[in-house]
């Protein structure tokens, strides 16, 4: 009997608006970007709205239909349901969302998040069928995944988001980036890892093919639907034309 092979992972292009956005602005993000998206196998876009609006958008998306498009909660608990003043429990966007952004460098930044509380974070995340979108730097990316190494997650994404100095604002070269990528996979070597750092509309282009890169995480840059759009069309042409070369 032949085996079947397992299907790659789909290229991701996630657009995190962080803080920004009320709901009128998001409904209209929303309906600007469905005029011209066109659904591609193999490439999956991701957004990642405030939780506050989580809700609303995807009633708005359930009711488009729309395919390979996708919600992410920017930020979880590291605690389950129960008595946690202010915090959002995986439960409580499952259904809602299909990923969740952990230890993003600014929670890590701002909000002084440890490697524990992403451990946490990614096990809730799992426990509630949401894929973990976790962040890394080089220079704790190792520190960071060997805590996951007792967590029963299969489906996890790691997201490279280098934060030396201006990488938030520009990109570090694709050479950078594919040797990170490198390192990283050498310990998780079945983990789809995207880049995210100052990839905007006006440098994309060097950042849509670069050897162990499964996508890109969009910030400033998806605020704009054309923008993010163009984006996304330019990673559904590369996916195309490499799956018929």
């Amino acid at each position: 009997m032949m085996k079947r092979k397992t299907p790659a992972p789909p290229f991701l292009i996630i657009g995190n608006w962080k803080c920004n956005k009320n709901i009128d602005q998001a409904r209209t993000w929303i309906d600007h970007f469905r005029r011209g998206y066109k659904p591609v196998d193999g490439v999956e876009v991701v957004l990642a709205p405030p939780l506050i609006l989580l809700a609303q958008i995807g009633e708005q998306l359930k009711e488009m239909e729309m395919v390979h498009f996708s919600l992410a909660a920017q930020d979880i608990s590291p605690f389950p349901l129960g008595s946690y003043t202010g915090a959002t429990a995986a439960d409580m966007v499952k259904g809602i969302c299909r990923y969740a952004i952990v230890s993003h460098w600014e929670r890590r930044k701002y909000f002084h998040e440890t490697a524990l509380d992403a451990v946490n974070k990614v096990s809730e995340a799992a426990d509630a069928s949401l894929i973990p979108i976790i962040c890394v730097d080089e220079t704790s990316a190792m520190s960071q995944l060997t805590a996951l190494g007792d967590v029963d997650c299969d489906k996890l994404v790691i997201g490279y988001t280098p934060v030396d100095g201006s990488s938030y604002r520009e990109p570090q070269s694709p050479e950078k980036i594919a040797e990170v990528a490198g390192y990283i996979s050498q310990v998780y070597p079945t983990r789809p890892i995207i880049y995210g750092g100052g990839v905007d509309s006006r440098n994309y282009e060097r950042y849509l093919t670069i050897d162990g890169v499964s996508g890109l995480f969009l910030g400033a840059a998806s605020l704009q639907p054309d923008s993010f759009l163009q984006i996304v069309e330019a990673l559904q042409q590369r996916v195309q034309a490499a799956g018929s070369s």
